[in-house]
């Protein structure tokens, strides 16, 4: 029998990302023009942009379709979820979807959505699996690298494009998982000096 970590101090964290992601998505367009990431509004020293453009989404799919993800890795790692942990890790993802993208990703010039830090949940999550020495950790990591493997050689999904009324942003995962894993890292190297 699957248990799922309802408690709250497993489950605040998703529900807040959630809540604001909702809220802001009831603001649009007025929150996309003045929260999405943007490469010329940060370069203008709007900065706050490289966490909130994780938040804002381009329409109702696009919110749901992630929202569907949050939910899924919640149910999967949840019990990693303890609320101060959650929401440093997801914005520490943010920070490093949006560095990864504006360091190495130069022609991406506006990124919505909270895809890139979830994937970077993902793999924090596998991580720590993997330190609690779960083999599914192995699985999710393995299967993870592939399906953002596969991204960057093939694009995305053009139906997926088509139901968010965007480009999927396949660079904003590849950093988002990169920087779950080094997050992860960190903090285990913290830890382990402790």
């Amino acid at each position: 029998m699957i248990s799922l970590p309802f408690s709250l101090k497993y489950s605040a964290g998703p529900l807040i990302i959630a809540l604001c992601a909702v809220i802001a998505f009831f603001f649009e367009p007025l929150s996309g023009n003045y929260l999405a990431y943007d490469r010329y509004a940060i370069q203008g020293l709007e900065t706050w942009r490289v966490v909130t453009g994780n938040v804002v989404h381009t329409n109702g799919y696009h919110l749901l379709l992630n929202l569907a993800g949050l939910l899924l890795l919640w149910a999967l790692h949840g019990d990693h979820y303890r609320i101060g942990m959650f929401l440093k890790v997801f914005v520490w993802c943010c920070i490093g979807t949006s560095a990864g993208l504006y360091f190495f990703a130069p022609d991406l010039i506006w990124y919505a959505g909270l895809s890139g830090a979830l994937h970077g949940i993902f793999s924090w999550g596998a991580c720590m699996d993997i330190k609690e020495k779960m083999k599914s950790g192995w699985l999710l990591l393995i299967g993870l690298a592939i399906k953002v493997g596969y991204e960057q050689v093939d694009g995305s999904s053009q139906q997926v494009a088509n139901l968010i009324d965007a480009k999927v942003a396949v660079d904003a995962h590849l950093f988002g998982a990169l920087s779950g894993i080094i997050i992860f890292l960190l903090m285990y190297a913290t830890a382990k000096r402790g």
